[in-house]
Parts: C-alpha cells; structure tokens; sequence
C-alpha cells in the first residue's frame, strides 16, 4: 500500500509540474531553500519575481492587478491575476488577500508592500505558478526574506505580530481600483532597434521633414555626422550611431 501511495504521489507531482508549463523554462533551479523555525523543517520555495517572470512567459499579455488599502494597524493587499490585460475585472484567473503591518524590529520594512508582494505570490501560486514547491506566505518566519525590496514570507491574512512602537501608522488614502502592476518592458530585436532609430528626426536643416531612415540613401554621410559631430539631442545621435553600427556589422557579415 504505501508502494502505491509512493507512485501515487510521483504521478500527482509530475501532473502539478506540467501546470502553466512553459516550453524551455523550468522554474525548479529558482527555488529557494527556507527553514521553519517552528519545526526545523528545510523546504523549497518560489521566489514572487520568478512567479511574476513565469507568469509573463506563460501570458505575455496578461496582467497582475493590486488593491491596498489601510486598516487599523496594517495594510490589506487584494491581488487578482488576469490572462489577459484588456480582461474585465471579474474574469481573473485567481484571487488572494494579505495583510501586513509594521515589524518593531525590522522598521525599513513597508508594511504596505509587503502585503502587496504577499498577496501576488499567493495569487500566482492560486493561479498554478508554483504548486510544486510551498506557498509563498504559507508560514510566517521571524526572519523573512527580503524580496523585492521587501519582506515577503508571512500567513495569508496574517494578523500582523507587531506595531512600530512609539509611531503613528501614516495615514494613506483609499485605492479603490485595482491598479495594475508594471509590465516588464520587451526586449526589442535588432531590427526592431534598426526601425525605431530610422523613424527619428534628422536634425539637419538640409533635410528637415525627413527622418534618418529617409537621408540614409540620400546622403550616408549626413547620417555619420549625426552619429558622431550632432549633440543637440542624445537620442538622435544615439539612433544614428546605431544605424552605422547596423551597416558595418552588416558589411562584413
């Protein structure tokens, strides 16, 4: 019997494993080792950026959108998880809540962002990303990591275990809209680059109406004096100098 609970439960592990799987990316080598302080206990753990990395993998146009807000001695955090960014409010993947307040003996710590962090991972974990390792926030450590610039690990809707002493919780308004968290920028292909830099202004008199991409047949020489002697706008050299750069490579490919 217990042979068969064995493969039992290798089988549910490879199952939960192949959730949200993305070709090329194993999120194992990113997980973390912890200790319960209760127990003693050494487990794993996903860190909340590599969720959010995987979760941007997996759905490239979807979106992680948060609600804090204050209470009496802490910050509650909603945060729901969308496979889409145009998704309506109430067609989420999944949904969690935490609460956090302030730490005496870790004052750096912001309460309001910690609960933030808090309820994302907990709500990418609801949504499938990193069912295979502990939850994130499932047990409060004394010690919590600092991930993100913040503590993260704690029980979902943890009561906080203490207030900064001697100090008054400053007040912050109400947000009552979910406010979507920062999509990571994408990284642009070289011809992408070659594009952009193309469409900007030549800022030679000569040939004012027309962009860099336009003069490059006309005058390669007016784009080498841009890249180099130009320094009215730092963008503009930096295009040309990248559209020369495009063109040597390309000359001795």
């Amino acid at each position: 019997m217990s042979q068969n609970n064995s493969n039992d439960k290798a089988a549910m592990h490879a199952m939960i494993e192949k959730i949200n799987e993305v070709s090329g990316f194993d999120p194992a080598p990113f997980a973390v080792d912890y200790t319960d302080l209760n127990t003693g206990e050494t487990r794993k753990r996903l860190p909340v950026m590599i969720q959010m990395a995987w979760f941007r993998m997996k759905y490239p146009e979807g979106k992680i959108a948060v609600q804090v807000t204050p209470a009496k001695d802490c910050f509650v955090a909603t945060a729901r998880v969308y496979p889409k960014y145009s998704d309506p409010a109430e067609a989420y993947l999944a949904e969690a809540t935490a609460s956090r307040g302030y730490l005496a003996d870790k004052p750096s710590v912001s309460p309001r962002e910690w609960a933030q962090t808090a309820a994302v991972g907990i709500a990418l974990r609801n949504a499938g990303f990193g069912l295979q390792f502990a939850m994130a926030g499932e047990e409060f450590e004394e010690n919590a990591p600092d991930e993100l610039g913040m503590a993260e690990n704690g029980a979902e809707n943890q009561t906080p275990q203490s207030s900064r002493p001697n100090q008054t919780q400053p007040p912050h308004p109400k947000e009552e809209e979910y406010t979507a968290m920062p999509t990571p920028p994408k990284e642009l292909t070289q011809e992408e680059k070659l594009q952009q830099a193309m469409a900007k202004p030549c800022p030679i008199t000569k040939f004012s109406g027309k962009t860099l991409g336009e003069v490059l047949p006309l005058d390669p020489g007016a784009v080498t004096w841009v890249a180099t002697k130009f320094k009215g706008d730092e963008e503009i050299s930096a295009a040309a100098r990248f559209i020369c750069e495009y063109a040597a490579q390309q000359a001795t490919a």
